[in-house]
């Protein structure tokens, strides 16, 4: 029988069996994958799906997109979108955050909090926040034993020793969380500017 004399739908059928069955040997004879195309309701204007980044491959987010991911620093980014800080934070940067946690904002003294996320409030809240951030991208080899100067104008006393990092009297939890406009150092205390 002559594959000719068959109708075309047969033909056609035909001829994607002998492609499929041809890209398979040759699959299999060189160990190099490759998908054979399947049939789908997809419409032919949609593209494929690009593959999805590992997590050594993903760009970090920003400071504030990492802290927002985060439900540790729920407290934390309540604060600083109270203070109207949250657009300064995304920026380009680079900034150092000594970010405390939610146990950190809940150990300060009773209403203190409160009293801060107060719109009447919204400068002192910006004082003591900005006292976390550093200018800089410092990453934990980066510090050193001494006073830092922070964007809130004051300075923080970093204190490295074989036993971590303190900065005042909060100790750094977890060091180095890479942003793309900086990075994130945990930390187990709210730091309060002198005066406050």
């Amino acid at each position: 029988m002559k594959l000719t004399s068959l109708p075309k739908p047969v033909r056609t059928i035909g001829m994607m069996v002998i492609l499929y069955v041809t890209v398979g040997m040759t699959t299999a004879c060189s160990n190099e994958a490759i998908v054979a195309p399947t049939q789908t309701a997809t419409p032919p204007t949609q593209t494929a799906t690009p593959p999805t980044q590992t997590a050594a491959q993903a760009t970090p987010g920003t400071i504030v997109e990492i802290a927002a991911g985060d439900p540790t620093f729920s407290t934390l980014v309540t604060a600083v979108k109270a203070a109207g800080l949250a657009e300064t934070l995304s920026g380009t940067g680079p900034f150092t955050v000594f970010a405390p946690t939610n146990e950190a904002f809940a150990a300060l003294p009773k209403g203190t909090l409160d009293n801060l996320l107060k719109p009447a409030n919204r400068d002192a809240l910006r004082k003591v926040l900005t006292y976390h951030v550093v200018p800089g991208d410092l990453m934990a080899k980066d510090l050193r034993s001494g006073k830092v100067a922070t964007v809130e104008g004051g300075s923080v006393t970093v204190l490295v020793s074989s036993t971590g990092v303190k900065v005042n009297d909060a100790n750094v939890a977890k060091a180095d969380i890479d942003a793309k406009n900086g990075v994130i150092h945990v930390i187990d205390r709210v730091l309060l500017p002198p005066g406050s």
